[in-house]
């Protein structure tokens, strides 16, 4: 299968200090990618590459087998790639629906149409099966998991092929972290691909189809969660060893 996703040979530099030597991965549609890592490893700036945010000094970035330029975050987005940080971006004094259109308002003979932008924003959230009991209240009155879920909404309203998703549960009690599971899931079945950034490894395992190691700006491996177990996974993250299932393939 072609994949949504492919990023070949990345390389980036800042100063004398090399943070991405030659990095490789790829993401098929409906297919959830956990990036793993230390702090330092390389991950955060190989999502910025993807992002827009940064610029590769070498390598390549394929979409569906075609090679884009990504040379800012709209060009990124107009790609169909979608950000999620950690912060959320989100305006809390403004409603859910501002929210969602934040910076890509619609209009009507130009003023906002409010109107619009709130039947679009429930439509959405209908579509992801995400309860949010009141439009017009300021994001600030709600949980956790229900702003991240309207984060997510708005990368998915725009026609994201790709979700970057930093650390989506972090910050969340279980119940919030189930109902952000429950949408990543159904954002798979609707061919979306993630890429995961987390350092939480029951949610690694129980989202993730496959996980990628980085350590010292490199890919120490990547390799089906089915394959390996936490305590492979977290030997690859601290001593950089592969599990026995790459040294199989070898």
């Amino acid at each position: 299968m072609q994949p949504l996703v492919e990023m070949r040979d990345i390389s980036k530099s800042f100063g004398g200090v090399r943070s991405l030597d030659g990095v490789s991965i790829d993401l098929q549609p409906g297919e959830v990618v956990g990036l793993l890592g230390h702090n330092g490893a390389g991950k955060s700036t190989l999502i910025k590459v993807l992002s827009g945010a940064y610029s590769a000094d070498s390598g390549q970035i394929f979409l569906e087998g075609k090679e884009v330029k990504i040379t800012s975050p709209r060009s990124s987005q107009q790609h169909g790639i979608e950000t999620i940080y950690q912060n959320l971006a989100l305006a809390d004094n403004l409603d859910v629906a501002a929210n969602i259109f934040l910076g890509r308002e619609i209009l009507k003979n130009g003023s906002l149409n409010e109107d619009q932008m709130e039947i679009e924003a429930k439509k959405v959230l209908d579509r992801l099966k995400v309860n949010i009991p009141n439009l017009k209240l300021p994001v600030y009155n709600f949980s956790g998991g229900q702003r991240q879920c309207i984060a997510i909404s708005r990368a998915i309203y725009f026609k994201a092929r790709v979700l970057i998703m930093d650390e989506p549960t972090a910050a969340l009690g279980p119940q919030e972290t189930a109902q952000v599971n429950e949408l990543i899931r159904n954002l798979k079945a609707e061919g979306v691909g993630i890429f995961l950034i987390s350092h939480d490894m029951h949610d690694v395992f129980n989202l993730c189809d496959r996980v990628t190691v980085m350590k010292n700006g490199k890919v120490v491996g990547s390799c089906k969660t089915k394959d390996v177990t936490e305590d492979e996974v977290l030997e690859m993250i601290i001593a950089g060893k592969k599990p026995r299932v790459l040294r199989d393939q070898a």
